[in-house]
């Protein structure tokens, strides 16, 4: 997504290039050498070396001089999002009520670049097994709330310029790799003022969404639940569960 340009004098490399090294670090890389992470961020080995020594050393890494791996001081950085930001704090109470009401786990989430992101949830008391945990990031067109905010994001020139040239990766044998299918759901979406999504991350587990949006009309958030297919067919949980989203998201109109 595009931002508004900085000047040059105003930029630090240093903290673009230290980011990267931290950002590099995922579920494939959990422990990497110099030489992996000068490869994942297209830093020279020996500026990679200097960054993770300067991580460790300030304590965000754990490393033998060889290999490094996060620890868990870099959860205060994205902790403290919770901490201080608006939207999450807000919604807390309109979604243990909503919850209470549809007996289903519930969700804010935004997008950042073009991943989803789960900023507040609140689930029921029966053991989840569909749900996500704050802060998780998943490729949003595999996702109720994430075809939500694609359908609704202003400029849909750059949607489809960012899925162009985006590899769309299959987690089940149901996930719409096909691009064209991808673009009619959100066209989809936009016309009937939400989504249903079945089975595009895990199997047996459907997803419903609905725009959140500010007094101005703005689109900021979608909010979702996600519930077990079972017996219940798509109808049915249309009938059960979307009202309801809807009326909270009509809720938080004056709220965020």
């Amino acid at each position: 997504m595009d931002r508004p340009p900085l000047d040059r004098r105003d930029w630090i490399a240093g903290l673009e290039k230290g980011l990267a090294i931290l950002e590099a670090f995922d579920s494939e890389h959990a422990r990497m050498t110099p030489s992996e992470a000068a490869a994942r961020t297209g830093l020279t080995r020996t500026a990679a070396r200097r960054y993770l020594l300067t991580l460790a050393h300030l304590g965000y890494l754990h490393g033998d001089g060889k290999q490094f791996s996060l620890t868990p001081r870099v959860l205060r950085v994205g902790w403290s999002y919770f901490d201080s930001a608006r939207l999450p704090k807000l919604v807390q109470p309109y979604l243990q009520q909503l919850s209470a009401r549809i007996n289903e786990a519930v969700y804010i989430s935004v997008l950042d670049d073009w991943e989803l992101v789960f900023i507040a949830r609140n689930s029921t008391s029966r053991v989840m097994t569909t749900g996500f945990v704050l802060g998780a990031r998943v490729p949003a067109p595999l996702t109720s709330p994430g075809v939500v905010l694609l359908a609704h994001w202003p400029d849909q020139e750059a949607v489809r310029e960012w899925l162009d040239a985006t590899d769309l990766h299959p987690f089940t044998p149901h996930t719409l790799t096909s691009k064209p299918r991808v673009l009619e759901s959100l066209q989809t979406a936009r016309a009937h003022g939400y989504a249903i999504v079945e089975q595009q991350l895990q199997s047996g587990v459907r997803g419903l969404a609905v725009p959140v949006k500010n007094r101005h009309g703005e689109v900021v958030a979608a909010l979702s639940t996600n519930m077990p297919i079972g017996k219940e067919s798509a109808d049915k949980a249309l009938q059960r569960v979307l009202a309801p989203l809807q009326e909270t998201a009509l809720s938080l109109l004056n709220v965020v």
